[in-house]
Formats: structure tokens, sequence, C-alpha cells
């Protein structure tokens, strides 16, 4: 599946923004679909992740109340709402999809195979 993450952007602190990610090319709700991020100097670690239903999401404890994940399978799309940005939210922000059928809670980064090519969310103080 090829996946085109798009909605970064430069945002105040508080502040929100949605990212978007559309897929093309394979049955989309076949996959787990998950966001991470990147920060500058740092490992890509894990952000959310939704079920292939769009029923059951899983979040990262540093964006829990703060971010949503959703998923439109009709549109081939998946969404990160985020709220309340602060400046360690800071990073690229990548899109992926999995095909294992781990539960959301165990997925790794390996179980990804599909990733976006990362959009940017900057946020300042």
């Amino acid at each position: 599946v090829q996946l085109q993450a798009s909605g970064g952007g430069l945002v105040q602190t508080g502040g929100s923004l949605r990212l978007s990610c559309a897929a093309s090319g394979r049955t989309f709700s076949d996959y787990i679909m998950g966001w991470f991020r990147q920060a500058p100097g740092k490992e890509r670690e894990f952000v959310a992740a939704v079920s292939r239903s769009g029923i059951t999401t899983y979040y990262a404890d540093s964006v829990k109340g703060r971010f949503t994940i959703s998923r439109d399978n009709a549109k081939n799309t998946v969404y990160l709402q985020m709220n309340s940005l602060k400046p360690e939210d800071t990073a690229v922000y990548f899109c992926a999809a999995s095909g294992t059928m781990a539960s959301l809670s165990k997925q790794k980064r390996g179980d990804f195979g599909s990733w976006g090519q990362g959009t940017l969310v900057t946020v300042s103080s």
C-alpha cells in the first residue's frame, strides 16, 4: 500500500493541527494504521494506532488525551487530530500500515511495512 501524508505546518503552543494520510494500491481496511514521529536527533517513536475497523485505538502516553487517531475506510484515509500542542511535539510525522495480526498494543515498529513520506509539524513556544 502507498501512503501520502499531509497537513503539517507551523503552530503555536496550545494550537491544533489535523494530519491526513491517503492510502492507495491495496485494500485499506486490511491494514492497521499508525502514526509515528521523529524529532531532530531522536529515534522514530510510536504515536498512535487504529484498528482495521476504526473501533479500537491505542496511544503513546505522551499524547494520550491530546491526540485522536481515526480512519475513514470509504476514503482510504487515516487522520491524526492533534490538540493542545507542545513544543516537544515538534517532529516529522509519518503514517504507516501494518498487515500483521498482533493487537494494537503489541504492534512493533517493524510490523509496519509501508510508510508515508512524512510531514513536518513545528510547534513554537
